[in-house]
């Protein structure tokens, strides 16, 4: 679970680099890599980016939660006398 939080979270800053450059200089680096932006690569790239962003969400709604090994020990170590 935590290599797929991480994989999104990396596709996510990557859509989010790439409408950075659409807006400021209308260049998009993943549909020229991937032959344009209608291209079958290139949508499924922005499928992929699209899902990993609705992954992201899911905890922020409350439908998944996230359990950080590190946390869980901190609080239990809290409570012990």
């Amino acid at each position: 679970m935590r290599t797929l939080n991480a994989i999104t979270l990396l596709l996510i800053v990557i859509g989010g680099l790439d409408w950075l450059l659409i807006g400021l200089f209308q260049f998009d680096p993943i549909g020229l890599l991937l032959g344009g932006s209608g291209a079958i690569l290139a949508r499924i790239a922005y499928t992929l980016i699209g899902v990993s962003a609705l992954w992201q969400l899911l905890p922020i709604f409350g439908v998944v939660q996230r359990r950080d090994a590190e946390a869980n020990i901190k609080r239990s170590n809290i409570h012990r006398p």
